[in-house]
């Protein structure tokens, strides 16, 4: 690991971690020893990072100079908090930690008179039932549809029948208690939502349907609203 690598790690470990972190602990979590991050917290501090502490006590991180000023008002706060909130009840893993990594990063750069708001936000996404755990690696399907690559796996239906699709992705979005693909099938020429639970042995076929995720996703949309019964694919 490069030290760069590692000094970010570290602000994002003093960003996320409950204040005040002692050297042990960013020690365990880095897989370092507690005398390199004593060095590396100097670093930072000499970067412009604004660190309370010292060894033995432990570190708060009280200005981060790695990220801009952050100004939003009170309802604009409220959307952020909530939205990240949700992801971190309904997204993948990935998705999940990402969402709380971002909460931690306006944490530390929210000012005083607002960082209660995030704590305390009045709007709230709790999840009471887990959601189904995906069949295939979400992140790599997000790439696959963000890169506009055609896909190949094997789908179960409600009905437990199974079949090998090969889809067009398009979007993965939040319904009826799951994760869903919406995605262009290629056996059944039409759109359709696939259940993530219900994909199994997720691959790149190596065709490309560049640039037309956009305006597939529209359509898909468009026809998905003239038909609010549409449910996953069959």
């Amino acid at each position: 690991m490069s030290r760069t690598t590692r000094l970010f790690q570290l602000m994002q470990a003093l960003r996320s971690l409950p204040p005040p972190a002692t050297a042990t602990r960013l020690a365990a979590l880095m897989d370092v020893t507690p005398r390199t991050i004593y060095r590396d917290i100097d670093a930072l501090r000499g970067l412009g990072a604004v660190i309370d502490g010292a060894s033995g006590f432990g570190y708060t991180l009280v200005e981060d100079a790695a990220l801009p000023p952050l100004s939003f008002d009170d309802d604009e706060l409220e959307a952020l908090v909530f939205g990240l909130r949700e992801v971190s009840e309904v997204g993948d893993s990935t998705l999940a930690q990402a969402a709380n990594s971002a909460l931690a990063k306006l944490r530390a750069r929210l000012p005083a008179s607002q960082a209660h708001r995030l704590e305390h936000a009045v709007l709230n996404a709790v999840s009471f039932r887990p959601l189904p755990e995906p069949g295939i690696d979400a992140a790599v399907l997000r790439k696959a549809t963000w890169d506009e690559k055609t896909i190949r796996f094997e789908y179960t239906d409600a009905e437990d029948r199974e079949t090998s699709r090969e889809v067009d992705p398009l979007s993965v979005v939040f319904m009826q208690a799951s994760l869903c693909l919406l995605a262009w099938c290629h056996l059944r020429e039409d759109f359709r939502a696939f259940r993530l639970d219900r994909m199994r042995s997720l691959e790149l076929t190596g065709a490309s349907f560049r640039p037309r995720r956009v305006s597939m996703l529209r359509d898909c949309l468009a026809k998905m609203g003239e038909s609010c019964d549409a449910g996953p694919a069959s």
